[in-house]
C-alpha cells in the first residue's frame, strides 16, 4: 500500500514533489489506513553515469535537504521519507534504455535509462541507498525483444545479492504490462521470497496539473479493462500478487460512486493498492474511499488470495454508455465484454467467511443474487451479510442474498456463514498419493465442486526461512508456493491456494516437486 509519482506528475518527479506527497500520505491520515511506501517512478535519473558506471543524479532536482547533506546524493530523500515513519521505492527498466528514452510523457527523451549490463551494481546501489522497493519497467527490454523471464530471474538475483551484501531487503515490482504472461513465471522467480507483476497496460496516461497533458481523464471502462486483466488465480498466494496498476481513485475523469467501485475491484482483487492521484489534493471524499478500514481490510486479508468469479448473467442490452464495462476486456480472450452481472468471490482468513462483490456491468440498474453453495457454505444454512461500504450488518439470510446494485457499480459484502463440507486427501493414502522420486509428491483421483477450487493445504517447515514448491496442476505450466517456517517438524501450518480443477469426476492431478532446496512435508490436501 503506498503512492507512487507516475500518474500525477509524469516523468517531472522530483525531491519537491515528492517531499509534498510524503508529508500529506501523513496530513491526509492514510498513512493510519497503511499506506506506507511512497514510491518515485519514471524521470528521476536521466541516464548518466560515473566513470565506475554508478548512477549520477541531477543535483538541482535531489538537492541537500538536511544539514550536513550534499546535493545530488538521493539517499537525501530517503532519510526524508523514512524520517515520517514511511518506505522509499525507485524505478528503473530492465533494458539498457528506458521508457522516457523511447516515448518521454514531458520533455526529451533521454537515452540509458535503464540497468541493463549494471543489475548487480544498480540493485546494491539502490539497496546502499535505503530504498525499500523497486519497480521493473520493460520499455529498454520490449525494444531489445528480451525475454522477461530471463531478465526479471536475473535481476531477481541481483537484488538478492544486495541484500546479503547490505542486509536491506527491497521489494520487488514487475512491471513488463502482462507481456509472456508474468503470472506464469514470476512467483519466486529467481529465488525472491515475495512479487509483484503488473498484468496489463496504464489505466490512464499522466494527468498532470499546468502542463500540455492537464485536460486528459481516468475512465471507468479502463478500470475494468485492467480488473479483467488481473485475474489469474493460479498464481496469486503466499506472498506473491497480480498487480492490475497503480489506483486513479481521487484523478479527475471519475465520479465518487465510480471511486468506490474502482476501490471495490482493486479490494475483492488482493493486489497492490498503490495511490496514483496527487496527494496534496485529495478530497474528503477519496479519503474517506481509500481509508475505509472494512475495504482495505478485504484487500489485505492475510490469505492474500484473488477473486473468483462464481456467476455471471449476460445481459442483452444496447446503448451502454462509454464510461460503462461494456467496452471493458475480459480476462482471457480478445474482444470487447458484453454487459453482464456478475458475482465474484474472495476467500478470507477465518473459517466461513467471504468478501462478495456485486457488479453490474450494465448501463440499468439490476438485482444481483448470490448462493452460499457457490461461496463454499453450506447451502441451506444461515449466514450473516455485511455492507463493507457502510460498515453495517445487513441481518441473516438463508441460502441466498440479493440486492439492486446500480448501473455500472457494484456492492461489496462480506459473507459469514459455515463452511461447506471439504474433500480431504492425506498423504498416507496410497490410492491418491504416490511418492516418486526427485522430491516429487503426487496426489490423484481429486474430485472438485468448483471450475476454481479452494485447496488448503496442510504441511510442516522446520527452517526458519520459507520452502517453496512447484506445483503443477494437471500437467499445466506449474506456480512456485511459499511455505512460511512451522518452528518445527512435529508443527504443522496451512496455506490456501486456489486452481483449476477440472469438475467432471475425480480426475485431477496435483503434482508437488521441490523447486530449491528441500520440500516442505506435505501431509494433506482440504478440496472444496
Amino acid at each position: 500500500m503506498g503512492w507512487s509519482s507516475w500518474n500525477s506528475f509524469s516523468n517531472t518527479v522530483d525531491s519537491q514533489i515528492v517531499m509534498d506527497q510524503a508529508r500529506a500520505m501523513v496530513s491526509s491520515g492514510i498513512q493510519k489506513a497503511g499506506y506506507e511506501y511512497i514510491n518515485i517512478d519514471e524521470g528521476w535519473w536521466l541516464g548518466d553515469r560515473d566513470r565506475d558506471g554508478n548512477i549520477v543524479v541531477d543535483p538541482k532536482a535531489w538537492p541537500a535537504i538536511a544539514s550536513g547533506e550534499h546535493a545530488g546524493d538521493i539517499a537525501n530523500i530517503v532519510r526524508f521519507i523514512h524520517g515520517l515513519g514511511l518506505k522509499a521505492g525507485i524505478y528503473t527498466d530492465a533494458g539498457a534504455d528506458g521508457c522516457g528514452t523511447f516515448s518521454p510523457d514531458l520533455g526529451p527523451g533521454y537515452p540509458h535509462e535503464g540497468s541493463e549490463g549494471h543489475y548487480e551494481q544498480d540493485f546494491l546501489q539502490f539497496a546502499q541507498w535505503g530504498f525499500d522497493y523497486v519497480k521493473v519497467d520493460w520499455c529498454g527490454g520490449d525494444r531489445e525483444n528480451l525475454d522477461p523471464a530471463i531478465q526479471y530471474a536475473e535481476i531477481a538475483r541481483a537484488i538478492g545479492r544486495a541484500k546479503a551484501i547490505t542486509g536491506h531487503s527491497l521489494y520487488f515490482s514487475i512491471c513488463n504490462w502482462g507481456r509472456q504472461s508474468p503470472w506464469t513465471w514470476a512467483p519466486n522467480i529467481g529465488g525472491i521470497s515475495a512479487d509483484i507483476w503488473r498484468t496489463g497496460g496504464d489505466i490512464v496516461d499522466p494527468i498532470v496539473a499546468n502542463t500540455k497533458n492537464a485536460g486528459r481523464r481516468a475512465r471507468f471502462k479502463e478500470v475494468l479493462r485492467e480488473f479483467d486483466q488481473a485475474q489469474h488465480p493460479d498464481a496469486q498466494h503466499t506472498g506473491f500478487y497480480n498487480d492490475p496498476d497503480m489506483m486513479v481513485v481521487g484523478m479527475p475523469g471519475l465520479s465518487e460512486q465510480q471511486n468506490r467501485a474502482h476501490m471495490s475491484l482493486w479490494a475483492i482483487s488482493g493486489g497492490p493498492l498503490l495511490v496514483g492521484a496527487d496527494l496534496t489534493r485529495l478530497t474528503a471524499a477519496d479519503t474517506a474511499t481509500l481509508t475505509n478500514p472494512e475495504v482495505v481490510g478485504i484487500d489485505q486479508d492475510l490469505l492474500g488470495l484473488p477473486p473468483v468469479r462464481i456467476s455471471e448473467v449476460k445481459v442483452s442490452e444496447v446503448g451502454v454508455a462509454e464510461a460503462e464495462a461494456s467496452a471493458a476486456k475480459p480476462a482471457s480472450g480478445p474482444g470487447p465484454a458484453p454487459p453482464s452481472l456478475q458475482v465474484w468471490s474472495k476467500e478470507l482468513s477465518g473459517m466461513g467467511r467471504r468478501a462478495v462483490l456485486l457488479l453490474n456491468r450494465t448501463a440499468s440498474p439490476a438485482s444481483i443474487s448470490v448462493r452460499w453453495s457457490d461461496l463454499g457454505l453450506k447451502a441451506d444454512s444461515t449466514a450473516s451479510v455485511r455492507d463493507a461500504w457502510g460498515r453495517s450488518d445487513l441481518g441473516r439470510f438463508q441460502s441466498t442474498y440479493s440486492a439492486v446494485v446500480p448501473a455500472a457499480d457494484a456492492v461489496l459484502l462480506l459473507v459469514i456463514g459455515d463452511e461447506a463440507s471439504a474433500r480431504t486427501y492425506l498423504a498416507e493414502m496410497k490410492r491418491s498419493v504416490s511418492p516418486h522420486e526427485q522430491g516429487q509428491l503426487v496426489f490423484s483421483g481429486i474430485a472438485s465442486g468448483f471450475p476454481v477450487a479452494r485447496i488448503r493445504i496442510v504441511y510442516s517447515n522446520p527452517d526458519k526461512t520459507p520452502r517453496f514448491a512447484e506445483l503443477r496442476v494437471n500437467g499445466r505450466v506449474a506456480t512456485r508456493i511459499a511455505f512460511p517456517s512451522t518452528g518445527d517438524s512435529k508443527s504443522s501450518g496451512t496455506i490456501s491456494i486456489e486452481s483449476q480443477l477440472n469438475t467432471d469426476g475425480a480426475g485431477n492431478a496435483l503434482q508437488f516437486s521441490a523447486a530449491q532446496g528441500p520440500m516442505p512435508a506435505i501431509q494433506s490436501l482440504a478440496i472444496e
